[in-house]
C-alpha cells in the first residue's frame, strides 16, 4: 500500500515538473494568449518613478484601467535610466502583455527594444516624450510642442522684459519632449525677442530638483546680471525658484517653467517662480491607457473625439495632442488640485 502512494506521488510529481517547464519556456505566449483572451494587459512607463509628475499620471493611468476593467501596470525605473527601461521592457515582453506605453528617457536607445515588442505583436505608444515615430501606433501628447516652446518666452519676456541674460535649466540632455520645446522656444525667440541673450549651453538636472537647485545657485554666482531662468521638466523650475528664493532675488530674476501647481504654489506666491506652465498629468495617463484599449479592439482615435475625463482630443495622423497648457500664477494655482 505504501509503496502504491510512493509510486503514485512520483508520478504526481513528474508531472507537474513537466508541466511547470511547459509554462515556463512559453510563459510570454501563454500570458499573452490569456490576456488576449480575456482581460487585456496594458503596461504604462513613465521615465522614472517616484516624482510628482508621474506619480499624478500613474494615478489616471490606474484610474482608467479600473473605469475600464482592464489590468494596467503603471511601473518604471527609479532614476531616468533609458538602460534600465530596456531591461524592463525586455521583460514584459517576454510575459506577452497586449500593449506597451512609454515615455522614453533616449527615444534611440528604446528603438530596438519597442521594435521587438511590435514584431511580438504588442501594441506601441509613447506618451509625456515621443519615441522612434516608426515604432509606435500611437504618440500621445501633452500639448501642441510648437505653441508649448513659445509660451515659455512669451512668459520670460512678460517678466523680465525683452533684453538681458537668461539661461535654460532642462531635466536630460536625451528627453525628446523637452529639447522639442526649447527648439521650438529658442526658434522663435531668435526672431521675436532678439535681444535675450542666452548665457551658456541648456544646463541638465538628471530630472532631479536639487541639482537643479545647486546649477542655478551656481548660476547665479557665474552670471549675476543673469535675469531670466527657464526650467524644462516638471522638477527643474522648483529647484530653480528655491536657489532664487534662498538668495532674495525675486525681484531681478524671472524663473519660469513646467511645474505642479501644488508643488509650485509657495514659490509663486512669494515671486521666485513667476508662472508655472503645464497640464493635468492625471488626465495624461488616463487618456492614454484609453487610447491603448481602444487600439486592442481596432479602434484608432479620431479628431474632436471626447474622452471621458479628459475632453476633446486634436489628432492628427497618429499623434494625439490632448489641448492646451494651462499657466498657474500666484492668482490661480490654488484652483488646480495636483
Amino acid at each position: 500500500m505504501k509503496k502504491t502512494i510512493v509510486l503514485a506521488l512520483i508520478v504526481l510529481l513528474s508531472v507537474t515538473a513537466v508541466w511547470a517547464k511547459g509554462s515556463s519556456d512559453n510563459g510570454g505566449q501563454a500570458a499573452g494568449a490569456k490576456a488576449a483572451a480575456g482581460v487585456p494587459t496594458i503596461v504604462v512607463m513613465p521615465k522614472l518613478i517616484g516624482i510628482p509628475y508621474f506619480n499624478a499620471s500613474q494615478t489616471g493611468a490606474e484610474k482608467a484601467g479600473k473605469d475600464l476593467g482592464i489590468n494596467v501596470i503603471y511601473t518604471g525605473p527609479s532614476t531616468p535610466d533609458a538602460a534600465e527601461q530596456v531591461r524592463m521592457l525586455e521583460d514584459y515582453i517576454s510575459r506577452g502583455v497586449n500593449a506597451i506605453c512609454v515615455a522614453p528617457n533616449d527615444a534611440a536607445a528604446l528603438t530596438p527594444v519597442l521594435r521587438k515588442a511590435k514584431n511580438a505583436g504588442i501594441k506601441i505608444l509613447d506618451w509625456d516624450t515621443m519615441a522612434d515615430p516608426s515604432v509606435v501606433d500611437i504618440s500621445v501628447q501633452q500639448v501642441d510642442n510648437q505653441a508649448f516652446g513659445q509660451i515659455y518666452y512669451d512668459l520670460l519676456v512678460k517678466e523680465m522684459g525683452p533684453t538681458g541674460d537668461y539661461a535654460i535649466i532642462t531635466g536630460g540632455l536625451s528627453a525628446a519632449n523637452l529639447n522639442t520645446w526649447i527648439d521650438f522656444g529658442m526658434t522663435y525667440a531668435k526672431s521675436k525677442y532678439p535681444g535675450l541673450h542666452l548665457v551658456t549651453d541648456k544646463i541638465p538636472t538628471d530630472e532631479q530638483q536639487q541639482i537643479a537647485y545647486q546649477k542655478t545657485l551656481d548660476l547665479l554666482t557665474t552670471y549675476p546680471n543673469i535675469k531670466g531662468i527657464l526650467g524644462y521638466s516638471t522638477p527643474t523650475p522648483i529647484g530653480a525658484a528655491q536657489a532664487v528664493q534662498e538668495r532674495g532675488l525675486q525681484s531681478k530674476v524671472a524663473v519660469i517653467g513646467s511645474g505642479m501647481p501644488t508643488d509650485s504654489g509657495p514659490y509663486l506666491e512669494d515671486g521666485s517662480l513667476k508662472a508655472s506652465i503645464l497640464w493635468d498629468p492625471s488626465q495624461l495617463g488616463y487618456l492614454t491607457v484609453v487610447l491603448a484599449n481602444n487600439l486592442l479592439k481596432g479602434q484608432m482615435p479620431t479628431d474632436g473625439m471626447n474622452v471621458a475625463n479628459v475632453g476633446k482630443i486634436i489628432v492628427k495622423g497618429k499623434v494625439v495632442v490632448m489641448g492646451p497648457p494651462t499657466v498657474f500664477t500666484k492668482d490661480n494655482y490654488k484652483n488646480f488640485p495636483f
